[in-house]
């Protein structure tokens, strides 16, 4: 009788708790794999942080990310829809956004959870990285920036921390520079010297302008390339306070903390209101970067520092949350935007990527191990401490999810691809609503995942797989990135059929022979995608060429000379202000 009396006490107290307006902080790790944390089986990284974190609440063991990469991803987070229905999946090699001064991001029609709950009275704050755009025609109208998306302030990286950003890291663009530099110049050379020996044997008497004009072509690819090296850094990395220039280019010294600091400022100013934080770290993207306080310190080299000390900035937003009396009305979550990076290896051999635990694949692909993500939720008195659930679930729940407890109703004149989740981690509910996933490799429907209704089967079906390189990696290290279509994938007819609930890493292909409901099973999974893309809609490619590409009237500059732009507005030691 008591246990039953209490209960209904825990129960009433967690309606009341849902039926007020709640706080949200969502914590979005960058290129985190799922067997990083402790609380997800890593013995040797430290993440004391985030595994109180799971501890106090709910673990989710099948988190998915919508798009198994940054740009793609974080729109879907964002909007609760896949990010092909607005636009931000491209159809070409490069998928994300390289340069602050490209005319694409998250279009301005779409629907972001902070346009929602700035309309039910939140304050808003996106604070770390952004990924999704600036500027549309001019570098004035912000159309794709935070502000523009929902966000009452932003602080932070408007475009992704990248090697180029920090000297001496090497750089993203090595490939391209070899196709459109390094091997042009080769074929100048090879040229001028085939001249010169024609000419010395008398064979051949080309004009001197022949030799000036390759000499001046030599130059000017040599001089481009110069240009570029020399200004990426401040044309592209660099930090933003709501709509103005900060820092240019960004420095490294002390960010985590000072991005902390500044969480937690919002933190303490929006006490007595409703409010929505997204701490969207640049951890643990590579350039990997720490603080004196974390370099030196893990057993995993410049990568577990950087991790360490983002577990360190996550424990000082739940203390901040601790002192202000504001956990037990405050739902935090924390994830990452899709696996980790498994081709980071330096030229030294020192790996710069995280751990997909037991799954393959990773980052830029949809092997389990590019998709499956920590999923951590946190709600003292409504979310039961310890809880683990291992069914289907998106980044793009998070959108239902927080819309519903903020007392916002869904947008009606498109389609959200996400799901409720609070029957799920309130008990209410055994299964995902998701009885159907669509795995986009970009552009490219890849997979499809199903989770069929009174089953505990989940079948994922593969149309195509990319070629991972060399023969026996797990990964495109050549390319550093697996590559969607073309001679990078290998295309398959039937398609690739795994039970992921009895082989979740994906080793064991079934066949016919193995599986009696092989065809049905297939065909069920093939009727899906077919209903799926008749709900799709032409919309702009956000990521086209035209769109991606450098745009100097779009270009952010805090100086006025040119292009050497220099500015330092930041409060470079974050620590005294926490």
């Amino acid at each position: 009788m008591m246990t039953l009396l209490l209960l209904l006490l825990f129960l009433c107290e967690a309606q009341s708790r849902v039926a007020s307006k709640p706080n949200f902080v969502l914590l979005m790790a960058d290129d985190l794999g799922i067997g990083d944390p402790g609380c997800y089986g890593n013995k040797t990284l430290r993440t004391p942080n985030i595994d109180r974190l799971a501890r106090g609440g709910a673990k989710l063991t099948q988190h998915l990310a919508a798009s198994p990469l940054c740009t793609p991803s974080r729109a879907a987070f964002m909007t609760g829809r896949y990010p092909v229905r607005s636009g931000v999946a491209s159809q070409s090699q490069v998928g994300v956004f390289l340069f602050s001064a490209s005319s694409g991001g998250l279009p301005p029609s779409e629907i972001t959870f902070a346009k929602l709950l700035k309309d039910q009275g939140y304050s808003t704050a996106l604070i770390g990285k952004w990924h999704l755009g600036i500027s549309c025609h001019d570098r004035g109208d912000f159309c794709h920036h935070p502000t523009s998306h929902g966000f009452d302030y932003f602080h932070g990286l408007p475009v992704t921390n990248l090697r180029d950003c920090k000297p001496g890291e090497g750089s993203v663009f090595t490939r391209a520079f070899r196709l459109l530099v390094f091997v042009p110049l080769q074929l100048i050379a090879v040229a001028l010297l085939t001249l010169a020996l024609l000419k010395w044997l008398r064979l051949c008497r080309a004009p001197p302008c022949v030799f000036l004009f390759l000499f001046l072509l030599a130059a000017l690819l040599l001089g481009l390339l110069l240009g570029f090296l020399h200004y990426f850094r401040p044309l592209n990395c660099f930090l933003m306070r709501n709509r103005d220039v900060t820092q240019q280019p960004m420095s490294y010294d002390n960010l985590t903390q000072r991005l902390t600091a500044d969480a937690a400022r919002f933190l303490r100013r929006n006490a007595e209101t409703p409010f929505l934080l997204v701490l969207s770290y640049l951890h643990v993207h590579t350039a990997l970067f720490s603080s004196k306080d974390f370099a030196g310190k893990s057993q995993h080299g410049s990568y577990g520092d950087a991790a360490e000390e983002m577990d360190w900035s996550v424990g000082q937003i739940l203390d901040v949350l601790d002192e202000l009396k504001l956990a037990n009305n405050t739902l935090v979550y924390f994830s990452s935007d899709q696996g980790a990076h498994v081709e980071e290896v330096t030229v030294k051999g020192e790996v710069q990527g995280g751990s997909n635990g037991i799954y393959k694949g990773g980052k830029a692909n949809n092997w389990e191990g590019g998709i499956r993500v920590p999923g951590i939720f946190r709600w003292p008195g409504v979310i039961r401490a310890g809880l683990e659930i291992d069914e289907p679930t998106s980044n793009m729940d998070i959108f239902p999810t927080v819309a519903k407890l903020a007392g916002s109703p869904l947008p009606q004149d498109r389609v959200i691809d996400g799901r409720d989740l609070m029957p799920l981690l309130q008990g209410r509910a055994q299964r995902s609503e998701h009885e159907f996933l669509f795995h986009y490799c970009n552009f490219y429907l890849n997979a499809v995942r199903w989770h069929p209704p009174n089953s505990t089967s989940i079948w994922k079906a593969f149309f195509f797989t990319p070629k991972f390189s060399p023969e026996g990696a797990n990964g495109c290290f050549p390319t550093h990135l697996c590559f969607c279509h073309g001679q990078y994938v290998t295309y398959h007819d039937p398609p690739l059929l795994f039970e992921i609930s009895r082989d979740p890493r994906e080793r064991n292909p079934l066949t016919p022979t193995s599986e009696p409901r092989f065809q049905e099973i297939l065909e069920a999974m093939q009727e899906a995608a077919a209903r799926h893309t008749r709900t799709l809609q032409d919309v702009p490619n956000q990521l086209s060429l035209g769109n991606l590409i450098w745009k100097p009237w779009l270009q952010l500059c805090c100086s006025s000379w040119g292009l050497s732009c220099q500015c330092d507005r930041e409060d470079q030691d974050g620590r005294q202000s926490l």
